[in-house]
């Protein structure tokens, strides 16, 4: 709980579920189900369904991921760094060489390019924050500013899609606004720098070498030597050096300066930009851990990857165009071979986690009511079960859990609890003992 008495986390065994409300009230929900598969819900935002695979003896993981309408597909390497489970991107396409070189490489002069997102309301909501910049010498600077777009784009769209209030933010201080180009420079430097490790991953991958997660994820990125940049891509609730917890959300802009103790399981970051509110203060020092470092880096190199794609369609329309050897058409990455089809019923199974998470919050929010200033629960927490005709299988495993037995008649199903029998017909609750 957070001060002040709002339930921020919930562990709820029954339902193998953990809910996250973050600073701004955005909930998470994360999922671990009994057949090793995961899922992710956020309300409006972007939410997957994960389901480990093997390649090459190799553990792999195959996310379908679902935003505004849409499904897409990405791929992972589970990886155990300092004692800890985090997971590594690993590219689904590769580019010929000879396009990686084009688009690390500085063009022959800048060009101007019209971004046509002007007029859009998103642009409105964040102008205070985020321009682009006017011309761009090479490819990677222009994905430095996709990026950012792209990042603050789907924030707006999550808003809208979420139900919330789209009415530009108040303005906040001067010395929390704006992307200044000097940022904008070091973003492309580090997508510059990602750019050149998925050419070597590339090469690796056309000599049969199966990709290293220690060398392509965050391991490499602490052990070079150099600071890193990241663009933050979802809200993520962190601790400054103070003590006093911040947020950072789409577009906010982080920066590795000095790699952590060879032991370490958090890194310090410091908050290159940030828009003010809640959110962590411009020059402050944040505490992030491995995980959520490498979820920076996975969605940098994510968006990069989407960016390449949309390089090759911009050309002719206000792009250099890159030499004939570098037009070769990308191929599959050899690891997404065998990997699970992609998710049939992606948004009907993210619908109803959200369900259960209602009910896990609702009970919590009751149970936390129940608590007085000391601690002590003033009153028994009891949560009426809410069973009745026509309630669908997901709802009732959502009040009860997983029955003890489940007798399965083709459209009729039995499922029995310690206390209870409920019959199903058509999916949906038709007698209850």
């Amino acid at each position: 709980m957070r001060p002040g008495g709002k339930v921020s986390d919930i562990h709820d065994a029954r339902r193998g579920m953990d809910v996250h409300r973050d600073l701004a009230g955005d909930r998470r929900v994360d999922v671990r189900r009994a057949d090793g598969s995961r899922l992710v819900a956020e309300r409006g935002r972007r939410g997957f369904v994960e389901r480990p695979y093997r390649f090459h003896g190799y553990e792999f993981a195959h996310r379908t991921y679902y935003f505004h309408g849409r499904p897409y597909e990405r791929f992972y390497r589970p990886y155990l760094y300092r004692g800890i489970a985090i997971d590594v991107y690993e590219p689904f396409l590769f580019y010929p060489a000879p396009f990686y070189g084009w688009v690390y490489n500085p063009w022959a002069a800048p060009v101007q390019f019209s971004w046509g997102f002007a007029a859009s309301p998103w642009y409105g909501y964040y102008g205070p924050y985020f321009a682009p910049q006017p011309y761009y010498p090479s490819a990677s600077a222009w994905l430095a500013d996709y990026m950012v777009s792209t990042s603050l784009a789907d924030a707006y769209q999550a808003r809208v899609d979420a139900g919330l209030p789209v009415q530009p933010p108040p303005p906040a201080p001067a010395a929390q606004v704006g992307l200044t180009p000097d940022i904008q420079s070091q973003i492309a430097d580090e997508v510059r720098r990602q750019l050149a490790l998925e050419n070597a991953e590339a090469q690796g991958a056309s000599r049969g070498q199966d990709p290293d997660p220690q060398s392509s994820g965050i391991a490499r990125m602490l052990g070079d030597g150099s600071s890193h940049v990241f663009v933050v891509g979802e809200n993520m609730d962190l601790t400054s050096s103070q003590g006093q917890e911040c947020l950072v959300t789409p577009g906010d802009v982080l920066q590795l300066r000095t790699p952590p103790a060879a032991t370490a399981t958090e890194a310090n970051l410091v908050v290159l930009a940030s828009k003010g509110g809640q959110e962590c203060a411009k020059s402050s020092t944040v505490i992030v851990s491995m995980n959520d470092l490498q979820d920076l880096q996975n969605y940098m190199r994510q968006t990069i990857d989407q960016g390449l794609g949309e390089v090759q369609k911009q050309e002719g329309k206000g792009l250099p165009k890159p030499p004939q050897s570098a037009m070769a058409a990308a191929t599959n990455a050899p690891y997404i071979q065998g990997a699970p089809p992609t998710e049939p019923n992606i948004a009907t199974e993210l619908a109803q986690q959200e369900q259960q998470a209602d009910i896990a919050e609702r009970e919590a929010n009751q149970e936390a009511a129940a608590v007085g200033p000391t601690g002590v629960p003033t009153a028994p927490a009891t949560v009426p079960l809410e069973i009745s005709k026509g309630q669908t299988i997901g709802q009732v495993t959502g009040v009860l859990g997983q029955p003890k037995n489940v007798v399965d008649l083709g459209t009729k199903q039995i499922y029995t609890y310690s206390d209870m029998k409920i019959t199903f017909i058509g999916g949906k609750v038709s007698d209850v003992q």
